[in-house]
């Protein structure tokens, strides 16, 4: 089994005591990533064998946000992230490098509509 192709909604915590959120939408396909939400768009690559899963995202502003503080500042941002996929769903951990500060996230993504 591999990582279905579909749709998916994302909901993206920080963690290591760090103060933020988002959500949005992921194309997943044939290991490429594409999506965004309300301020940014999301595009990158992945890998997957056996129910794990490990890829690269990179982040960018694609409207101002005025009056709400973006997760990464409003920079364009690459992650790097591994974790574990079902038929409807996947959960990852990673990384992000903010400027000079790493910033460790989770996500869950849960499958919308199947392509």
């Amino acid at each position: 089994m591999t990582v279905t192709n579909g749709l998916y909604s994302i909901q993206i915590e920080m963690r290591d005591g760090g103060h933020g959120h988002a959500s949005g939408v992921l194309m997943l396909i044939d290991g490429a990533i594409a999506g965004g939400d309300s301020h940014f768009y999301y595009t990158g690559t992945y890998s997957a064998d056996r129910g794990k899963w490990r890829g690269e995202l990179t982040t960018n502003e694609h409207t101002k946000s005025v009056g709400v503080l973006p997760l990464f500042g409003g920079r364009e941002v690459t992650c790097g992230f591994t974790g574990t996929y079902a038929g409807d769903g996947a959960e990852v951990d990673g990384t992000a490098l903010v400027g000079k500060t790493s910033v460790s996230f989770h996500a869950r993504l849960a499958l919308q509509s199947a392509l």
